[in-house]
């Protein structure tokens, strides 16, 4: 029996990229996030998180922590933002059908990154 991945499970690529989109919408929406998004090529972004979320499900896309800690070090990420946007994202996940179970992981991936994302403490 082949066992699929949380990315193979949730609908490959095109389903990955309008999670995204429904993500960054309700980022968006959120006073506490949205000022990291002014004068962000919002297309752009999608497509690099439609990448790294997919990395996350297990998809086939691969990022190090030495790419994540580069991207983010002039962003000025607070704790607080990063919990919200973690928030936010497993939020996006449960109304996209993912289970508590593969939400769970996804969320302790983006936690174990929480040292290289998070750059004012």
């Amino acid at each position: 029996m082949t066992v699929l991945t949380i990315y193979e499970r949730c609908g490959g690529f095109a389903t990955v990229r309008k999670i995204v989109t429904d993500f960054y919408d309700r980022a968006l929406d959120e006073e506490a996030l949205a000022h990291h998004f002014d004068q962000v090529d919002m297309a752009r972004l999608i497509d690099h998180q439609t990448k790294f979320v997919s990395f996350l499900l297990d998809g086939p896309a691969s990022f190090s922590d030495d790419h994540l800690e580069r991207v983010h070090a002039h962003l000025a990420i607070t704790l607080p933002e990063f919990d919200l946007m973690t928030e936010v994202m497993c939020d996006t996940l449960a109304d996209w059908g993912l289970g508590p179970e593969d939400i769970a992981i996804v969320d302790q991936r983006l936690r174990q990154r929480e040292s290289i994302i998070v750059t004012v403490r």
